[in-house]
Parts: structure tokens; C-alpha cells; sequence
């Protein structure tokens, strides 16, 4: 609800000569519209939603604190506009008893508007000194010092039931709504077993549970609390409700539905998963097998050489691709999204283990076809340039070609008998192509 700004300030002069017939004329005309401006923010003030919910609350914190001097002041600043009205309402008499006021009229007149002769009794129980400053039996102003002291407190208070006011409005609705999407979130979270004690997300809710109902507690209780003040900012209600907390806790519960949504897709594709899970093994198996039977023929027909050992089959990631069957089985999808992921990392890099080992393995094999490949493709060259019948290429390509389709073989010196067979044809191909003719006949 909004209430009315602060009282307009008193425009009247200090006390000097006697005022004249219109200038008094004048000041009760603004007077008048003064008392009708301070009465209807008082009253503003009065109904305002803010200082309903205050007198109203089980207050707590600082917020208890200045409500207490917010009553007082409340209570004073009636106090002070019934000592204002009462002033007004003594020169409006005085002024009324004539139509043209004698002399003594327009000084009394005078000493009521601009003179101190206002007189505010105060009770026995009077305000705090620190609304009104050091403690007296009453007190004298001029009703310009008497609109300056309503104004002051007048702003303090009303500071004071907008920032409550504020906070009420923005926090506790917020937090409501806040606390349902947790409630559904955390409905969600038990249907794939994720509960407080069995899963981080489940103890990441109950914690986020605890400190909405403690936050809305405190926001209800002690609303100040929650309150910014704006920098530099006169002006009353002049800040913003601090939603620090809130903030935190929202940002909380998203990352938590996060990884509800993840277990929630771990339950749609967990079939599917496993399936391909169960392929990737079993691929990483049958190479494993063939690199095992590889090493026994590399061994059988290679001479010399160094062969890597084969590891057997990966059980420990059968038992875990079984326990997560299981997992799923039981509808433990909790337990199953991080078990799926270090599976599906788990299972393709020992797949990849798997083909180096089986490369690693028939190395020897490559090895020997690659020389067996070397010295055919230089027969057949040689035999392009009709030097197919020299006895020095008949008798090394024939040491070679034992000592490759012998078993087992030894590629050190294979290797070399190729080579002294490549360095021969080469060296008679040059020959050829340097001498003429004639000399060839």
C-alpha cells in the first residue's frame, strides 16, 4: 500500500515584527493545507500492510529491536500532530474573533505561528532519547521545528515498515515456491532411489529442505535481517532484500535436478547401455583370443624373437557389467548412472588394449610377409631386365627364400639374405643400364 511522502516543511518565518492582517491570513490558509497533508500520511501510515504485519508478528533480531522504536515514534508523532493541530486550532480562534483583528490579535498571532508556543507534554513513560534525544518533561517549538521534528521521525519509521514490508513481499513467496519445486524434485529422486544416506543428491535435498525452513522461518520473524540498504539513498524503504541465501539454495537444488535428470536418462537408455556394454566386452574377448593364438603360431614359426604376453579376459569388468545388470534389475538407477559411466570408459579402453596386443603380437608375422613380398617383387624385376638366369641371383634368392618359408624363421638373418639379394640385383641393374649394346652381346 502506498503511503504519502514526508510532511511538507514549514515555510513561516521566524519571530519579528507583528504581522499584518493577510500575511496571518495567509499562513493559516498553509497551515491548513499542512495539517491536511500531515494527517493523511499519518493515516497512510496507519493502514499501511507493512505496519499491520508488524504488530502482528512474533518478532525477533533487530527487526524486534526497531519495531519497538518504531512504536514509539508512531505514538509520539501523534502526539506531536494533536500538538499541532491544538496550535492551529488556538489561531484559527484567535483570528476568528474579529473580521479586522486588533493589534493585540496580530501578536498573538503572530507569537503562535512563528514564536515557540508550542508545548509538548510528555508522559511518564517518554520515548526513547534516541527518537527524540536527551529525555524531558516536555518540550517548546515552533510549528516549523514541530514539522521538522514530525518529518524525521516520520521517514525513520516509515523506512523501517517498508524495508520490513519488502522483504515479506519478495522472500517468503519466493521461498514457497521454491520449496515446491524441491518437494517435486525430491518426489522424483525417490522414485530412481535417490535417498538421503544412499546418495550425495539425496543428502544434498534434505540439506536444502533444512535451510528453506530455517530461511523462511527467519525471513518471517526478522525481516531486517534480509534487508540492503540502498548507498546514499535517503529516500525511506530506499534498498532491496537481500536474497543471498535463497540464491545459494536455488542454485543447489538445480545442480541436484541436474543429476536427477541424468539418473532419469540412465533409466531410459540402461537397456541399451548394457547391450553395447556387453559387445565391447566381448569384442576386447575374441581379440584377446586371437592375439593368444597368434603368439602360439608366432612362436612356432618365427625364431629369435621376442613375443609379448597375452592377458586374459577382462573378469573383473564382466562382474562389474553383472552387477550393473543387477542394478538395473532392481531399479537402482542411483547406483547404475555412475557404475554405466566408468564401465563404457573402462570397456573401450580395454578393447584398445586388446587390438595393440594382438598388433603387438603378430609384428613378427608382418615382418616375415613384408620380406617374403621384398624379395618376389625383386625377382620379378629382375626377370624384366632377363637377368632371371644369373647364377649370383639364383643362388642368394634361393638362400632366402629357405630361410623365409622355413620354420621357424629367424628374421635377423632372413633379413639380411634379402638384402644382399636386393644389393645384388641392384648392383647388376646398374651395370645395365651403363654399358651399351654391344657390350651386353
Amino acid at each position: 500500500m502506498g503511503v504519502a511522502g514526508p510532511f511538507p516543511g514549514y515555510a513561516g518565518r521566524p519571530p519579528g515584527p507583528v504581522m499584518d492582517r493577510d500575511e496571518a491570513d495567509r499562513a493559516l490558509a498553509r497551515l491548513g493545507a499542512e495539517h491536511e497533508a500531515i494527517e493523511t500520511s499519518l493515516l497512510a501510515l496507519q493502514d499501511h500492510a507493512g505496519r499491520r504485519l508488524l504488530e502482528g508478528a512474533d518478532l525477533t533480531g533487530v527487526t524486534k529491536e526497531r519495531w519497538a522504536s518504531t512504536e514509539q515514534s508512531i505514538t509520539l508523532l501523534w502526539g506531536y500532530f494533536d500538538a499541532y493541530t491544538g496550535a492551529l486550532a488556538e489561531a484559527r480562534a484567535v483570528r476568528a474573533r474579529r473580521r479586522h483583528p486588533n493589534r493585540d490579535d496580530l501578536v498573538a498571532l503572530t507569537e503562535l505561528l512563528r514564536g515557540q508556543g508550542v508545548t509538548v507534554a510528555h508522559a511518564a513513560g517518554s520515548p526513547d532519547p534516541s527518537i527524540t534525544g536527551p529525555a524531558k518533561l516536555s518540550e517548546r517549538f515552533t510549528l516549523e521545528e514541530l514539522v521538522a521534528r514530525m518529518n524525521d521521525l516520520y521517514a525513520r519509521s516509515l523506512d523501517m515498515v517498508v524495508a520490513s514490508d519488502s522483504v515479506w513481499s519478495a522472500l517468503p513467496a519466493r521461498i514457497d515456491l521454491l520449496a515446491a519445486e524441491l518437494h517435486r524434485t525430491r518426489s522424483l529422486a525417490h522414485s530412481v532411489g535417490v535417498r538421503p544416506g544412499e546418495h550425495p543428491a539425496g543428502d544434498d535435498l534434505e540439506a536444502i529442505t533444512h535451510e528453506l525452513t530455517t530461511l523462511r522461518v527467519q525471513v518471517i520473524s526478522d525481516p531486517l535481517a534480509f534487508w540492503l540498504s540502498g548507498p546514499g539513498s535517503s529516500a525511506p524503504g530506499g534498498g532491496r532484500p537481500d536474497t543471498t541465501r535463497y540464491d545459494r539454495a536455488a542454485r543447489a537444488l538445480d545442480d541436484v535436478r541436474r543429476e536427477i535428470e541424468a539418473v532419469l536418462a540412465v533409466r531410459q537408455d540402461a537397456e541399451q547401455r548394457l547391450v553395447h556394454l556387453r559387445d565391447v566386452l566381448s569384442r576386447a574377448d575374441r581379440t584377446l583370443t586371437e592375439a593368444r593364438s597368434a603368439r602360439g603360431e608366432v612362436l612356432a614359426k618365427i625364431a629369435a624373437s621376442e613375443v609379448p604376453a597375452v592377458s586374459g579376459p577382462a573378469t573383473a569388468l564382466q562382474e562389474r557389467l553383472a552387477a550393473a545388470s543387477e542394478y538395473r534389475r532392481h531399479a537402482q538407477w542411483h547406483r547404475l548412472s555412475p557404475l554405466l559411466e566408468t564401465l563404457e570408459r573402462e570397456a573401450e579402453e580395454e578393447l584398445l588394449r586388446a587390438r595393440e596386443s594382438l598388433t603387438a603380437v603378430t609384428a613378427p608375422l608382418a615382418v616375415r610377409a613384408e620380406l617374403r613380398g621384398r624379395l618376389d617383387a625383386y625377382k620379378a624385376k629382375v626377370a624384366r631386365h632377363g637377368m632371371a638366369e644369373d647364377p649370383l641371383l639364383i643362388e642368394r634368392y634361393d638362400a632366402a627364400r629357405r630361410m623365409l618359408w622355413s620354420a621357424p624363421c629367424d628374421l635377423r638373418v632372413a633379413t639380411q639374405a634379402v638384402l644382399r639379394y636386393q644389393e645384388a640385383a641392384a648392383e647388376m641393374l646398374s651395370q645395365r643400364r651403363t654399358s651399351g649394346p654391344e657390350d651386353r652381346r
